[in-house]
This record gives structure tokens, C-alpha cells and sequence, in this order.
């Protein structure tokens, strides 16, 4: 191997290291947003928080439009397949804070976890993709981790249980309409993902607000900034590195979730919890890998 060779490898895995720790920098900042908006949701209306923190999440972004250009933001193409991504976001994002009021967050993050095993089924209707046995096996594989993680009472699931399942359904539609929208730029998925979510907790404002002191305040503004760095690590991650590298690594949240979780909440995972989240996050895994190897050949 030439020493040019070797030297371009060198930089393509100095690229890779980079990505994988944007990813998990982002995944770890998500998995603490989400944490603090659980702990708010207990004396503050979704809507309220939502609004709260969309506000402030555009007063990061807009420099970052100005500088980009608002026309070159805004004026997209394919204006119905964005306004159903955005009717999926708004649905994720309510069903998220919804069933986290109700729900330790590890359980949450748990069936969120199943996105991927979700996005497979439903890529086979909606986007005409062939599923092996072998993915097969494990998207069903995944789904008993899911009936562990909640564990339904009486073959019943709880109101929380299923709103969490409609949120990680929301975001798997979310996910297969963003892969018909390639072209569009990530800033202007950004900061419309962060209007439709704004306005649609602002349209419940006169149903549902809570008095905040000035703690509170900070809180939620704190949301929104975090996010927005999230999603700014998250696609520097898959800037500097091949989606099948980095994407893997968000289930590190699991971790965080946990961690979080009894840290703020004192809430212990079940070991049917732990149990069904491993099933879980290796069902995911393997479809990963077996898309990535198809992929590949």
C-alpha cells in the first residue's frame, strides 16, 4: 500500500472517530433534554413547553438562517411530503412529553428504541422494500423486548404504554418521509421541524398554562437550546461519517436514560426492563448490520 494510501485511510478513520463522537456527544445532549423536559412536564401543560421551547430554540437559529439565506431555507420543494413530515413530528414530539409524564424514562427510550425495527416493517408498503427472513425474525425478536419494557397489565396496555408505542410509530413515518426529502438542506428541516412544533403547542396555549417562576423559565429555554445543539452534533456526525458508522451508537441513550433516570427521578430499571431493552437494542443492531451487508453486496 502506497504511502498516499495509507495516509487517505488514516484520514477517512480520523473522519469516522469524529463522527462517532459528534453522535454520541448529540445522543447524550438528546437523552438530557429529554430528561428535562420530563421534569417539567410534571407542573407545566406539553403545549406550554413545547411553545416555550421552540422560541427559544429559533433564537439560536435564526443567525444561522440569515447566514444561509431565508429564501434558500424556506422555498422548498415537495411542500405536501414536508407538511406530512411535520404533521409527524408534531405527533412524536406530543406523544413523547405525553407519555414521559406517566413513564420512567428508560421505559420510553426503550420503545423508542424500536424506531428502526418500525421504519423496516413500514418501509415494505410504503417505500416497496423487500425484508429477508433473517430481518424479519428480528423486527419480531424486537417487538417481545417492546411487550417486556411495558409489560402490559392484564394482556392490556396502559394509556402511557400506547402513546409511547404512537410516538415511536410517529417518529418511524417521520424517518421514511425524511428519506424522500434528501435534498433538502438539514438547517431547513431544523427550523421547520422547530416552527410546526412552536406553533402547534402555541394553538393549545388558551387550553392549558401553568405559572412558571423565573427557574422554571430557564428550564424550558434550556430545552430548546439543547436540542438545537443536538440536532447541530447529530448532523455533524453523519456529515463526518457513513450513517451505518455512527448511527449504532445512539443507543447509547438507553445508558443515559437510565443514568438519568434514577439520578432525578430514582426511577430502577425491572430486570424484565433491562432484559427486553437488550432484545430490543439488538434486534436493531442486527438489522443494521444485514441492511448494511445488502447494501455492500
Amino acid at each position: 500500500m502506497s504511502d498516499r494510501a495509507v495516509s487517505t485511510a488514516g484520514t477517512v478513520e480520523a473522519g469516522h472517530w469524529r463522527g462517532i463522537v459528534f453522535m454520541l456527544l448529540g445522543t447524550a445532549l438528546f437523552t438530557f433534554n429529554d430528561a428535562l423536559g420530563k421534569w417539567m412536564v410534571a407542573s407545566v401543560a406539553v403545549g406550554q413547553l413545547l411553545f416555550i421551547r421552540s422560541a427559544a430554540a429559533m433564537v439560536v437559529l435564526v443567525p444561522m438562517v440569515h447566514k444561509a439565506g431565508w429564501r434558500k431555507t424556506f422555498v422548498l420543494a415537495q411542500p405536501g411530503r414536508h407538511a406530512l413530515r411535520l404533521a409527524f413530528i408534531v405527533a412524536e414530539v406530543a406523544c413523547f412529553y405525553l407519555s414521559v409524564r406517566y413513564l420512567p424514562l428508560a421505559d420510553v427510550m426503550s420503545v423508542y428504541q424500536a424506531t428502526p425495527l418500525i421504519v423496516t416493517i413500514l418501509a415494505i408498503p410504503l417505500l416497496g422494500e423487500a425484508v429477508g427472513w433473517r430481518r424479519g425474525l428480528a423486527v419480531g425478536l424486537g417487538f417481545i423486548g417492546v411487550l417486556l419494557v411495558l409489560q402490559p397489565e392484564g394482556g392490556v396496555f396502559t394509556m402511557p404504554a400506547l402513546i409511547a408505542l404512537g410516538g415511536s410509530v410517529a417518529y418511524a413515518l417521520m424517518m421514511i418521509v425524511t428519506r424522500q426529502l434528501r435534498e433538502t438542506s438539514a438547517l431547513s428541516l431544523i427550523v421547520y421541524h422547530t416552527l410546526a412544533v412552536g406553533l402547534a403547542g402555541l394553538l393549545t396555549l388558551p387550553w392549558g398554562w401553568a405559572e412558571v417562576d423565573a427557574m422554571g423559565i430557564v428550564y424550558l429555554v434550556l430545552i430548546g437550546v439543547v436540542a438545537t445543539a443536538a440536532h447541530a452534533c447529530v448532523n455533524q456526525g453523519l456529515r463526518l461519517a457513513p450513517a451505518a458508522v455512527v448511527v449504532p451508537y445512539t443507543y447509547t441513550s438507553l445508558l443515559w436514560a437510565i443514568l438519568l433516570g434514577w439520578l432525578f427521578f430514582a426511577d430502577l430499571p425491572t430486570p424484565l426492563m433491562l432484559v427486553g431493552a437488550g432484545i430490543i437494542v439488538a434486534s436493531g443492531l442486527f438489522v443494521l448490520h444485514r441492511e448494511r451487508q445488502i447494501k455492500a453486496g
